[in-house]
């Protein structure tokens, strides 16, 4: 079923809680270091804006388990959206309590209110139903935009969605069609290439996509697994050897249904990452002992343009080597240039492959750079994501459970005077 959209609603004189990703870097400076999470969630609150709404914005940032730790505040993502938006953003000190209650209750329409980290409450990640229900006190709707949790089973993401009238916004709607696109419908040859640490981390993509692709192309720490599945010898280079069965597995399967499963030929190797001592190439797919493979070598390259020249679809997921160390990144930087050349329908999924195409300049070059790393990898599986899920269909509103909504009262006017310090106005930067 297709989700309820933001097109569907009526927002005027609205109260909308927007739970947006903003768990970007934030730099030692403390300022936004990149602001892609950010600039895509502007379409859909200048149409809430502009349908007479007033938006409170709701985000995670980092690990704080559950405790209020300072550098992982919204601060600076409410500074950067001011900017971007040159609109002000309001910003209270905490998520749910007197602060944030006071500061909704007085929130007008065309204002905009950032809370403060949600996971600085434990009962965020518990999914937990009191936590979410004090969040759906404050909205009249809530919209659901933050693509790269929906596979988190979170109070803010899913038991939310309980208590409010909803729907996707403009973010999730545009990741879901791009990647359902290619999952469903791809032009042939469609190929996928696979990189990162961690066979475990792939082995549901990896079988879902036997069934769909006609090439599998696979680099990074993974292929070593893979590699020892052979037979060959890999150094000290990381092996999952509880995996090297299920391997082998996947390499049979892949050559039961014809899928061609493309691995390193040759291997950039060095004795330690850190040092660089030594920096080689293996002539084949053995690394000599005490080595470690760090990234795919030239004749590896070549056997991936043939395949990456020929598709018309690509889907590409995870880093081929070490590509935050410059001497280990040309294996990627070379095969997102060659991705970047492809006319076809591109996709790359998020986290460090989203990272690596927007670092080397190339995301205006991609059909789609995807927002999300581990919820593109759970869709890539053909997963439900639990945020999308808890969003009703279109056109087929669910009756909500009631919820009061906040209202003055003593506990909400209590504001003490280091909270009054911190909530304040954030203004757009003035030219």
């Amino acid at each position: 079923m297709k989700k309820q959209t933001i097109r569907t609603i009526d927002f005027s004189g609205k109260k909308v809680l927007l739970r947006v990703d903003f768990n970007v870097p934030i730099n030692e400076f403390g300022v936004v270091a990149n602001d892609k999470r950010i600039k895509e969630e502007l379409p859909t609150i200048n149409y809430m804006l502009a349908k007479g709404a007033s938006i409170i914005i709701i985000s995670h940032l980092g690990r704080p388990e559950g405790k209020v730790v300072k550098k992982y505040s919204l601060i600076p993502c409410a500074k950067r959206l001011a900017d971007l938006l040159h609109h002000d953003v309001k910003f209270a000190s905490d998520c749910v309590g007197p602060v944030a209650n006071k500061m909704v209750q007085n929130l007008k329409p065309g204002e905009i209110l950032m809370l403060e980290n949600l996971r600085f409450q434990p009962e965020e990640e518990n999914d937990d139903e009191n936590f979410a229900k004090k969040l759906a006190s404050y909205a009249d709707i809530y919209v659901n935009d933050a693509f790269g949790v929906c596979h988190r089973k979170h109070a803010s993401i899913h038991a939310v969605a309980k208590y409010l009238p909803n729907a996707i916004g403009f973010l999730i709607e545009k990741e879901v069609k791009n990647i359902s696109q290619v999952l469903n419908n791809p032009d042939k040859p469609f190929i996928a290439i696979l990189g990162g640490a961690k066979v475990s981390d792939k082995l549901g993509v990896i079988s879902s996509l036997i069934e769909k692709c006609d090439a599998i192309l696979i680099g990074g720490a993974m292929a070593y697994t893979f590699l020892k599945a052979q037979g060959y010898n890999v150094g000290k280079s990381k092996v999952e050897t509880d995996l090297i069965e299920t391997a082998k597995d996947i390499l049979n399967k892949a050559n039961k249904k014809g899928v061609k499963i493309v691995l390193p030929v040759d291997n950039v190797y060095t004795n330690n990452i850190k040092t660089k001592k030594i920096v080689k190439t293996s002539k084949t797919q053995e690394i000599p002992d005490k080595m470690i493979g760090v990234d795919i070598g030239k004749k590896t390259l070549k056997l991936f343009k043939q395949e990456i020249k020929k598709a018309k679809t690509i889907l590409w997921n995870g880093p081929l080597g070490i590509f935050e160390e410059k001497m280990f990144s040309k294996g990627t930087y070379k095969v997102a240039k060659m991705v970047s050349k492809n006319k076809g329908f591109t996709v790359v999924g998020g986290g460090d492959s989203a990272s690596a195409i927007i670092n080397m300049g190339f995301e205006n070059k991609i059909s789609h750079v995807s927002t999300g790393g581990g919820a593109s990898l759970k869709m890539f599986e053909g997963k439900v994501l639990p945020g999308i899920d808890a969003i009703s269909n279109e056109g087929e509103e669910k009756k909500k459970k009631t919820v009061s909504k906040v209202s003055k009262t003593k506990e909400t006017s209590k504001e003490t005077s280091k909270e009054k310090k911190t909530n304040k106005t954030v203004s757009k930067s003035k030219k």
